[in-house]
């Protein structure tokens, strides 16, 4: 997150700042010292604010763009340290009230400011849809209190991936993590000083560095360690970042640490900065981060900062003090806030499309939004005289005021769109229970609904279907859990026909559907799912702990499959999902291999397969568009949301005991592919099937269970 500290840094630290001491300690003044700025920081500041907003508006060009954070985070620790340690030796401690009021006058702001417009969009059907309410209020909330990145942490959200709907505030995760450092480092740093001359001479320098160097390794280690056993919430928890911090704050500390050597400085700068852009094009959604990774772009930002002399132009530090690079350094906070809420918001704006043209409008948007922010918000607020002229409590009670109105505000954004809410949810429940003559797939699959018109009706309505989702989640475990969780539903009779459904999120999406049809046929229905791990025997190319997890997972799944006594199993799974093809031509190949071995198992003992083609996967929602524009215009390109060979396909194939479904007709026609189908709203987001449109493939899934059931039974 890049703090607005532009004018902060730690040059000649050693050098006690004299004006300090003249300083009122009833009065909260702006400058509290003199400024120190190093116009190469800055330049460092604009390269991690573009990698932010450029992986974010192009995620497939700059795959790693999301180490801009990581640089900020060191820029943050290198100054703010700077910033305390020359208070600390000039007076012997730190006022921590006018520390945090100049946080608060620099910071603030903007940042509500953004809050609360996110909470105008919110509060208004037509720019957000209804279904997206409940997580976009708690999300502007806990943005607003500052601790986004823990209410993400607790919620295992998954920022590296772009499945799912995030909301227009999740980027505020890092600015709630270095808001959370501002309130500790200086508490560090005063108890290190403390420890320093009550027991170490009146040694506060050197105990500090020691304090720091303590809490940067041990943060290290720990970052390494959660990366590994929990990566999703590693991401986002404070203590698992303290470490880059730390990092650049040794560089503050620790004069040698600066390079002024004419040759040593430009190696250092030149290699930091190939570094960053190295990672930022390399580094993807799959590299185990933060953990290890993350020392890669945070040494490449303490070495740009580290590399000091400035005595020819073909230095980085000359370089990134040119103007443009300054004036992106400049606005480069207001540009990280603005930039994630356009780029959500956008494909729901009626007049706005999703072309290259309209991306580079919109990124061109945040630049101007950027610095009228920094202009006329930033700038007069953290030199506004009514607080300034007054003692730090002012500023603090004003801060926690303003935060109270965007709360107010997004209070009121639930409670106008509540009603709406509640209204939707029981459409949804009805249309489920009651569905038209001829909707959905039967518009396709069943001949005599060939004349079926609903005259571009859509059930549920695009604004609602990213609620039409499958119940009971406590059976789909994610992530790094391995628990083999299983559920039963249906029949109790134990002479009841019992179904296993099994496999990874498109499993999962069709569990509401085969609930209604064990109970409409007397069958006993038991399920084993787990996110992104289809039930295969080949390993996921993805590394670290989640692979891991999905291999162990998988394992204990199938220790249970071979205790239980089934009848037929129906497993789905993702088209895309990354193989390993170690031992193999390719990973499709690995794939087919793994499908093939897992039914095998259930095979040998005379238990048939079922399974079914994989349904289209779209780059954004499909209901972002069909909100806004005609259902015509909103049709995909078969090429480019079908997979041609899903690895699940070929496994089925010539195997007698696998029987196969493919829909693919009733996604797509021979060049495009649709979202709605006979009025049915066919996504909730971007790959996954809404359980209405589910319901509607019931009547074929529930043949292809009976014939499978039949045949088996026969001698």
């Amino acid at each position: 997150m890049p703090s607005a500290d532009h004018d902060l840094g730690p040059q000649d630290l050693g050098v006690p700042a004299k004006t300090v001491t003249r300083e009122p300690r009833d009065r909260s003044p702006e400058h509290a010292e003199p400024s120190r700025f190093i116009p190469h920081v800055q330049g460092l500041r604009a390269i991690a604010v573009l990698c932010v907003v450029l992986y974010h508006f192009w995620p497939g060009r700059l795959t790693g763009g999301y180490i801009g954070v990581d640089i900020f985070f060191v820029i943050s620790g290198f100054l703010i340290t700077g910033h305390l340690m020359r208070e600390l030796t000039a007076t012997g401690t730190v006022r921590l009230g006018q520390f945090w009021a100049r946080r608060a006058r620099r910071l603030l702001p903007a940042s509500l400011l953004v809050l609360l417009f996110c909470a105008v969009v919110v509060m208004s059907p037509y720019l957000m849809p209804t279904s997206a309410l409940p997580n976009e209020v708690r999300e502007i909330l806990a943005s607003t209190f500052y601790v986004e990145n823990w209410y993400l942490a607790l919620n295992s959200a998954d920022y590296l991936n772009h499945a799912g709907s995030p909301t227009t505030v999740q980027h505020y995760w890092s600015l709630s993590l270095e808001e959370q450092f501002y309130v500790m480092w200086p508490l560090i740093m005063l108890l290190a000083a403390w420890i320093g001359v009550k027991w170490f001479r009146g040694e506060r320098r050197r105990t500090v560095i020691g304090a720091l160097g303590i809490v940067t390794v041990v943060s290290f280690v720990f970052c390494v360690i959660f990366t590994i056993t929990n990566p999703a919430p590693a991401y986002f928890v404070t203590f698992g970042r303290m470490w880059q911090f730390g990092v650049g704050a040794l560089i503050a500390l620790i004069p040698m640490l600066r390079v002024r050597n004419a040759l040593g400085s430009f190696l250092l700068g030149w290699g930091g900065i190939l570094l960053l852009l190295y990672v930022a094009f390399t580094f993807d959604a799959q590299t185990p981060f933060p953990g290890y990774m993350a020392a890669l772009p945070t040494l490449g930002a303490a070495a740009v900062i580290a590399a000091s002399n400035t005595d020819r132009w073909w230095y980085p530090t000359r370089i990134l003090a040119i103007r443009p690079a300054q004036f992106v350094g400049d606005i480069s906070y207001s540009l990280y806030l603005w930039h994630w809420p356009l780029i959500v918001i956008a494909p729901s704006v009626p007049f706005w499309g999703l072309t290259i043209y309209h991306r580079v409008a919109l990124l061109a948007l945040c630049f101007v939004l950027a610095w009228l922010t920094k202009r006329f918000v930033e700038d007069p607020a953290r030199r506004w005289k009514v607080l300034t002229s007054r003692p730090p409590r002012v500023t603090l009670w004003t801060s926690l005021a303003a935060m109270m109105v965007v709360a107010l505000v997004a209070g009121t954004a639930w409670l106008v769109n509540a009603p709406l809410y509640s209204q939707g949810t029981r459409d949804i429940a009805a249309l489920q229970e009651n569905p038209p003559e001829c909707f959905g797939a039967a518009s396709v699959l069943d001949a005599s609904c060939a004349d079926a018109d609903f005259a571009g009706e859509i059930l549920p309505a695009p604004g609602f279907a990213g609620i039409d989702r499958p119940e009971h989640p406590q059976c789909f475990v994610q992530l790094t859990d391995s628990r083999p969780v299983s559920c039963t539903f249906g029949s109790d009779d134990p002479d009841a026909p019992r179904i296993a459904l099994i496999g990874d999120s498109h499993a999962y999406q069709l569990l509401t559907t085969f609930q209604r049809m064990a109970d409409e046929n007397g069958w006993q229905l038991v399920t084993w799912f787990k996110g992104a791990c289809p039930w295969n025997t080949t390993p996921l190319s993805t590394p670290g702990a989640f692979g891991a997890a999905c291999t162990e997972w998988r394992e204990r799944v199938q220790n249970a499959i071979d205790d239980a006594d089934l009848d037929a199993v129906f497993t789905a799974a993702l088209a895309t999902t990354p193989y390993s093809s170690a031992g193999y031509d390719s990973s499709h190949d690995a794939a087919v291999a793994g499908y093939r071995e897992a039914w095998s198992t259930v095979q040998e003992r005379g238990i048939p397969v079922i399974t079914v083609v994989d349904n289209p996967v779209w780059e954004t929602d499909p209901n972002k568009c069909l909100r806004t524009r005609d259902v015509a215009e909103c049709d995909g390109v078969r090429s480019d949301v079908l997979v041609a060979d899903d690895p699940l396909k070929e496994a089925a194939s010539g195997l007698d005991a696998a029987t196969l479904l493919d829909f693919t007709d009733v996604y797509c026609g021979a060049e495009l592919c649709a979202p709605v189908v006979g009025g049915a709203n066919i996504y909730r987001d971007q790959d996954h099937l809404t359980v209405t449109f589910a319901d509607t493939l019931a009547p074929w899934y529930t043949a292809a269970i009976e014939t499978a059931l039949a045949k088996r039974g026969q001698p």
